[in-house]
């Protein structure tokens, strides 16, 4: 099991740069910034979407660490499984889930518990507690 480094500072600001950008896709575009939704927007019909700026968002997502490694000098790394199979399902698993909860963690989470929404609360803690089950499972039960 690879263990992954404490590192406060660039955890604040990277939740700092999170809830900033919500502001701003509220402030600017009246959106709440759920990655599910913007996803959405990409997939026709197109009708009352808005695909270039769910283009721009996506294209955002993807870049930042390409800018932060042009920046910093630092290499970033992704880690991710390697079985395809066990990637598929965690895929179709996560779609349901946010297509089933009305929304996905950063809609939820970020957006919504801001809000004070009950409604994005009880999925927070859906979402949360289905992760904790999951990785417990997956590191003692089936060993991974």
């Amino acid at each position: 099991m690879e263990i992954t480094q404490f590192t406060p500072l660039a955890s604040v600001i990277g939740g700092a740069l999170i809830g900033v950008a919500a502001v701003m896709l509220m402030a600017f575009n009246g959106r709440i910034a759920g990655i599910s939704g913007i996803l959405g927007r990409l997939i026709p019909p197109y009708a009352g979407a808005d695909p270039g700026g769910a283009v721009l968002f996506v294209l955002g997502l993807v870049a930042a660490p390409i800018v932060y490694a042009a920046v910093t000098g630092a290499a970033f790394a992704q880690t991710v499984s390697a079985n395809a199979t066990l990637m598929a399902v965690a895929g179709l698993l996560v779609g349901f889930g946010t297509a089933y909860g009305g929304g996905c963690t950063s809609g939820h989470g970020v957006c919504g518990l801001a809000r004070l929404s009950l409604r994005s609360l009880s999925a927070t803690a859906t979402f949360m507690l289905t992760a904790f089950a999951t990785v417990f499972v997956m590191r003692h039960v089936v060993g991974g």
